[in-house]
């Protein structure tokens, strides 16, 4: 398969999370297009890994899905406990969480 598919989802899963992230109002939403963005980049990574036979790229996709596997774990109780707290994800009610 030649580059220009992989460049052209990766920008395309991309600008999804990009306008998920900007839209949303749900925290959990939120999360998601941010994931989403890390994907399309390990995406991308993998795919010119693969044209220039580098393996090195590959190491790193590897070391950004264990960041984004920390990311999950921390960014999930914390949504969780402002759940449990305000009993809604929604940011805008973010402010509320100084007092």
């Amino acid at each position: 398969m030649p580059i220009q598919y992989y460049l052209f989802l990766s920008m395309a899963l991309f600008s999804i999370g990009i306008m998920g992230t900007l839209m949303r109002r749900n925290a959990i939403i939120i999360f998601m297009c941010i994931e989403l963005m890390l994907n399309a980049v390990n995406l991308l990574l993998v795919a010119f890994s693969k044209m220039y036979v580098d393996s090195s790229a590959q190491i790193f996709v590897f070391f950004i899905m264990v960041v984004a596997a920390a990311e999950v774990a921390v960014g999930l109780a914390v949504i969780v406990m402002m759940h449990r707290k305000v009993h809604s994800v929604d940011i805008n009610i973010l402010n509320r969480l100084k007092h």
